[in-house]
Parts: structure tokens; sequence; C-alpha cells
């Protein structure tokens, strides 16, 4: 039995990476809901808390995009 070592380690740094990468792109999504709280608390204008909404709904939308391809792959 052979095992191919590269492919195994190809494996391993694409999948370390993108758990890094989706793990910190919910992490954003999580910090700019608090910001978007913490700004409607303070009475900022609605410009920036509209912004800090939106950016973390798009962090949770690519979160949720990555995870059906993921999932795509597997069944696929």
């Amino acid at each position: 039995m052979n095992i191919d070592w590269a492919a195994l380690g190809s494996v391993f740094g694409v999948s370390l990476a993108v758990t890094v990468g989706l793990v910190g792109l919910f992490t954003l999504g999580i910090i700019g809901l608090s910001k978007q709280e913490t700004a409607s608390a303070s009475g900022a204008g609605t410009g920036s808390v509209a912004l800090a909404r939106t950016g973390a709904y798009a962090c949770f939308a690519l979160c949720a995009a990555a995870v059906t391809y993921g999932i795509y792959l597997i069944v696929a």
C-alpha cells in the first residue's frame, strides 16, 4: 500500500486554510453585529448602523455559500 504524501499534505493544507478562513469570516460577521448594536445604542447615524448590518449579513451569506458548496462537493 502506497500513500501519496504530497496529496495528503495538499488536502491537509487546503482544509486548514479553508477552515481558518471560514471561522474568520464568521467572526467578522459576529463583530459586525456587535458593532451595529453598539452604534445603534450610542445614537450614531443610520448609515453606520446599516453598513455594519450589511457587512455582517454579507459575511454570514458567504459562510452559508461556502458550507453549501462543501455539501455539494460531498454529495456530487
